[in-house]
């Protein structure tokens, strides 16, 4: 039987308040998530040391670069307060709820429901006043049709003060449903949220944006599904800060060829370093045994048309009925890979050949090894997305095993690469076309 304080819980998480809810109930029993010394409880997810700091007892985001720290636990039903203010006028920002640990692919943000932060921005598709949608991936039912018919409820007045006056949000949170309060009066919301248990983020995004008093009133648990809950962390951290190229190293010879560029790791496809491998870009770290998380893309304005080789299975190529090598033209935007523990052989390939992105070539093609290797080098199936699409490549490296998956399939599967040195840098390749990178993260293992 459901207690009475389990029922004023939900009553005041569903039913809508006409009075000023900027006033606590008497039953709501908040808690701080900002203590306004320091960030504990925080945790940065893809931006650099000093992107969200404490001044003055304030959450204070440069906005620079473009991503998020979020809370260090998962949050399901509750009211979240908080206050924000822009300190530049058109200042973006916002508060992401039940959102991913990490980010989706190709995008500085993680799956969830957004409450906006935007100052002085206003059209018929979206407002400064506290719109609320899904991104992403995630799910949700505005609370009213959207004029282009897209997931995102606009508030049914106007309240938000522009910048640098303060604004208070409250977000009740409860079963999927999310209400949102803007200076004291309920003005959008939606409904059928999908994940409705996650991390609560902030939002850093190109100019300053300040937020205090962060409390949060958890509810009762209502047992949501595990489609329902967002990814646990899984202990990875950005190799990559969107400032600059801290943590990484290349020849002088080529700077300004790879570019920090916000949340994107750009490559020009020039290098002038004398040795081939110097052109690469590398950790300054040296790893062992790990797992990473890489998003590339290549650039769709290089298409030509080539011919490659296509490979069986085996990892051997397919032939004709004369004996000769059977060939396929494909549009192709140039190469790269992903470099293991200082390695060139040992490298996961991007390419646009008819075997697919996630070859591991040079051990595929030594013929001096097993058909087993070879044959494991090979991927189990071309996955790539369309030139100019962004790609997701999580690699996993263990001793001598090495494991591919390429946008959510397993095209490498503990596969044995003999002779792979024991630790060493992580590599992106240089070899001679501008290809993107980005949300590149890393968790060592034992």
């Amino acid at each position: 039987m459901k207690s009475a304080a389990f029922a004023v819980c939900v009553a005041l998480a569903l039913i809508t308040v006409a009075a000023d809810e900027t006033t606590p109930k008497d039953s709501e029993k908040f808690v701080s998530l900002f203590n306004g010394r320091d960030l504990a409880g925080w945790v940065s997810v893809n931006v650099a040391p000093g992107t969200f700091s404490v001044k003055d007892g304030l959450i204070v985001s440069t906005g620079k670069p473009t991503g998020t720290m979020r809370t260090e636990k998962m949050y399901e039903n509750f009211i979240l307060e908080l206050e924000w203010r822009h300190m530049v006028a058109g200042g973006n920002a916002g508060v992401f709820i039940w959102g991913d640990p990490l980010t989706a692919v190709g995008t500085p943000f993680s799956r969830g429901i957004e409450v906006q932060v935007l100052d002085g921005r206003n059209s018929e598709s979206y407002t400064s006043h506290g719109d609320v949608f899904s991104i992403w991936g995630a799910k949700m039912k505005p609370d009213r049709p959207h004029p282009n018919g897209s997931e995102r409820c606009l508030p049914s007045e106007r309240r938000a003060k522009p910048s640098p006056e303060w604004n208070h949000y409250r977000v009740t949170c409860q079963d999927g449903v999310l209400k949102l309060a803007v200076n004291g009066k309920e003005v959008s919301g939606g409904s059928g949220c999908k994940p409705r248990k996650g991390y609560i983020c902030l939002e850093s995004e190109g100019s300053e944006c300040h937020f205090r008093n962060l409390k949060i009133c958890e509810l009762p648990t209502t047992n949501p599904q595990p489609e329902e809950v967002a990814t646990e962390y899984q202990g990875f951290t950005t190799m990559y800060n969107g400032l600059d190229l801290a943590g990484w190293k290349t020849d002088p010879a080529n700077k300004g060829h790879w570019q920090a560029k916000d949340w994107v790791l750009a490559h020009d496809g020039q290098g002038e370093a004398k040795e081939k491998k110097d052109n690469h870009l590398w950790t300054e770290k040296s790893y062992r045994n790990f797992e990473i998380v890489v998003d590339w893309r290549l650039d769709s304005k290089r298409i030509t048309k080539k011919k490659w080789p296509i490979v069986r299975p085996s990892g051997d190529d397919a032939l004709d009925g004369d004996g000769k090598v059977k060939e396929m033209e494909v549009d192709d935007a140039g190469n790269s890979g992903i470099l293991l523990r200082g390695n060139e052989d040992a490298q996961i390939n991007i390419c646009c050949r008819p075997v697919g992105s996630g070859e591991i070539t040079a051990f595929r093609v030594n013929k001096a090894l097993p058909m087993e290797i070879r044959a494991g080098c090979t991927p189990k199936k071309r996955v790539d997305a369309k030139i100019g699409t962004w790609n997701r490549f999580i690699i996993t490296v263990n001793g001598e095993q090495v494991s591919v998956l390429l946008n959510g399939e397993k095209i490498i599967d503990s596969v044995r690469l003999p002779g792979m040195p024991q630790d060493g840098s992580i590599g992106l390749q240089q070899h001679g076309e501008p290809l993107e990178f980005a949300n590149l993260f890393i968790r060592e293992l034992p």
